[in-house]
């Protein structure tokens, strides 16, 4: 009988550890951390999938509610009631609206009289689905970047799914951004009009790149955004067949089904359809209103360096069900999908720092969306990490600090501090 507890013991620890193991590449560093982060994830998609099958919430809210409670208590252990470490207490934070939209505004303290400042708009990510611009690391993010820039950061808290599907994120951050670029607007807040930069990561990069391209292609008269810095951008739905989403598939913390999901959610679309998408049956050639034009803008044989290429061939499906376009709402929207822009409206985008990490299914949409702009004449910044994975650039503050993710984030404070 003294046996069966150790031998119980052994048997869950054993379990507990098959679930948290993940085979990575050895290039990732703080793999095991890595790994907790996702069982943690994976433990909270499973239950947010229970409660919603007893008909309790919906899936999402569940997610939602247990990164905050999670994001509460890193907090609470970090010590700090800024959300920034403790490090920024000179920095001003006010809630607000700009057109009806909420916005966190970060002020950095005061300067000389008359002295103006850089402008951030800044668009979370999340999968259109997750995240706040008030709380987690995204509130400590912008709490320095106000500091060390002297800037002031506008965090957007669009809408998000399932309250809302596309185009409604795209709208409200399209509102705020032309509320911010007012000349009455900059004056209050006593920022530069010529360094103003938009910026995002993930879902909030595909936000940040389809507005700069709205706002850039507008009314000349209207004040433009000097800059656009996009971390990890999602930025097309045609092709689920990159190398980077085959050859990532399986890496945290974001997985190819996982944002084949997101998209689905985000474009109102069914999420039967998501073994469609991933096969490129949506995107067949079948499929007349996928032009050939349409589909040299996300050829990845021609975009992409060899050296991202590797050995992998492109997924062209010849005959597949008829309607992708028709059964996914807003698949060709260049609001949703700005790859697909037009190279006369990519020509008027301003310059950019697009940044990639190696281990992430995104990493050659923001590569294809490098070449693009260059191939313009838009001066861009392209910044690869070898060992970076996805969502890194949010991993800064303990218990989950990564050195990548302060790299990540330093080189992109370089960039801005350099260019805007």
């Amino acid at each position: 009988m003294r046996l069966l507890p150790v031998v119980v013991s052994v048997l869950l620890t054993a379990a507990a550890a098959y679930f948290v193991y993940l085979p990575l590449p050895d290039a990732i560093q703080e793999p095991w951390k890595l790994m907790m982060l996702d069982a943690g994830f994976r433990v909270t998609v499973h239950l947010a999938a229970l409660k919603q099958w007893l008909g309790m919430s919906h899936y999402m809210y569940t997610i939602r509610q247990s990164t905050e409670a999670f994001d509460g208590f890193s907090k609470t252990l970090r010590g700090s009631e800024s959300g920034g470490g403790g490090v920024v207490p000179g920095v001003k934070v006010s809630d607000t609206d700009f057109d009806g939209i909420p916005v966190r505004v970060y002020e950095p303290p005061p300067g000389g009289e008359g002295h103006l400042r850089r402008g951030v708009m800044y668009f979370h990510g999340g999968g259109w689905a997750l995240g706040s611009a008030r709380k987690g690391s995204y509130d400590a993010i912008n709490r320095l970047m106000s500091d060390e820039l002297n800037a002031v950061v506008v965090s957007v808290e669009y809408r998000l799914y399932p309250e809302v599907h596309f185009p409604v994120p795209y709208l409200d951050c399209f509102a705020a951004a032309k509320y911010f670029l007012s000349p009455e607007v900059l004056a209050k807040y006593m920022i530069d009009p010529e360094r103003v930069a938009v910026s995002g990561d993930s879902a909030g990069g595909n936000l940040a790149a389809a507005v700069a391209q709205q706002i850039s292609s507008g009314d000349s008269r209207s004040l433009k955004f000097s800059v656009q810095a996009l971390i990890y951008p999602v930025l097309q739905a045609l092709d689920f067949n990159t190398p980077s989403y085959l050859q990532n598939q399986e890496i945290p913390i974001l997985y190819r089904n996982l944002m084949v999901q997101f998209w689905l959610q985000y474009l109102g679309a069914d999420l039967s359809l998501q073994s469609q998408l991933l096969a490129n049956n949506h995107s067949s050639l079948q499929q007349s209103a996928f032009t050939p034009e349409l589909r040299a803008r996300v050829d990845w044989s021609v975009l992409l360096p060899q050296k991202f290429q590797k050995n992998y061939k492109p997924v062209i499906v010849g005959k597949g069900p008829q309607g992708g376009a028709k059964e996914v709402p807003g698949l060709l929207d260049v609001r949703a999908a700005p790859l697909l822009a037009g190279p006369e409206v990519l020509a008027k985008c301003p310059r950019a720092y697009i940044l990639t990490c190696e281990y992430d299914v995104l990493r050659d949409d923001g590569l294809m969306y490098a070449r693009r702009l260059q191939d313009v004449g838009v001066t861009v910044t392209s910044d690869h990490y070898e060992d970076g994975f996805h969502g890194c650039f949010s991993f800064l503050f303990w218990p989950f600090e990564f050195d990548v993710g302060k790299r990540v984030f330093r080189s992109y404070m370089n960039w801005l501090q350099k260019n805007l």
